[in-house]
């Protein structure tokens, strides 16, 4: 999984092909708990490219997406939204992953 270096490289990689974002922070708990099962996830939904964002260098991004809970996940492919499973709820591996498979 990448990790987002900057906002530039955001709009670069939320233009090109299928990307899920996932929001995060070291301090939250719930992102902790996703962070085991994330790269089995990662690979079974490998025609996505996983960027990693947190949500502590990019507040203003945060703000202007709506992420107002993490850790949340925004999809994108060619610059459009495709979905997003945004809350503060902490997340098991069956919900990001049928949130990831019903994206259009």
């Amino acid at each position: 999984m990448h990790i987002l270096q900057s906002i530039e490289e955001f709009e670069q990689f939320k233009s090109s092909s299928a990307v899920i974002f996932e929001f995060t922070a070291d301090w939250c708990g719930d992102c902790r708990f996703i962070d085991p099962f994330m790269p089995e996830v990662v690979e079974k939904f490998s025609n996505y490219k996983f960027v990693k964002v947190d949500r502590d260098k990019f507040l203003d991004l945060c703000i202007d997406l709506g992420i107002i809970g993490i850790p949340s996940f925004l999809a994108y492919e060619n610059g459009i939204e495709l979905g997003r499973f945004v809350s503060k709820d902490r997340k098991t591996q069956e919900e990001i992953e049928n949130f990831i498979s019903n994206l259009k």
